[in-house]
């Protein structure tokens, strides 16, 4: 009886799968937007001689448009698919204290993304004199 059961259990998920796989991605299909299909800036840290930098990546519909990053025109290398290499001390300079984000626009344009930094990029350092860790 049990192994009955459990028969009837596999058949009738793999009946239901596929249509489900099919009307999870029909409704992703039908949320993406056109905004969404390019990607949005990233970022990540890179060595830059002696030192750490920030490189900052992303795509631009015209490769004569302008790279702001904080409001600061940069000058990019590439075309569509651009990126910038900042050094750290720039971007502690150019963003606020704690800051989890930095902000790059193309062009003129006012509307800019909101890109997140590595965490703990220019989070203050907490020097721990004792950790302690307990099982509940």
């Amino acid at each position: 009886m049990i192994k009955h059961g459990i028969h009837h259990a596999l058949n009738a998920r793999r009946r239901f799968a596929p249509g489900l796989a099919l009307a999870g991605a029909a409704a992703l299909l039908g949320l993406a937007s056109p905004a969404a299909a390019e990607p949005q800036p990233s970022t990540r840290l890179v060595r830059c001689g002696e030192a750490s930098c920030l490189r900052v990546t992303g795509y631009r519909d015209d490769a004569a448009a302008t790279v702001r990053i904080n409001g600061y025109a940069v000058s990019a290398a590439g075309e569509r698919r651009w990126e910038v290499d900042l050094p750290l001390e720039t971007v502690r300079n150019w963003s606020a204290p704690h800051a989890r984000s930095i902000e790059v626009s193309l062009g003129e344009a006012e509307a800019a993304s909101q890109v997140a930094l590595p965490i703990g990029l220019l989070g203050g350092v907490t020097d721990l004199a004792a950790l302690v860790v307990s099982a509940s």
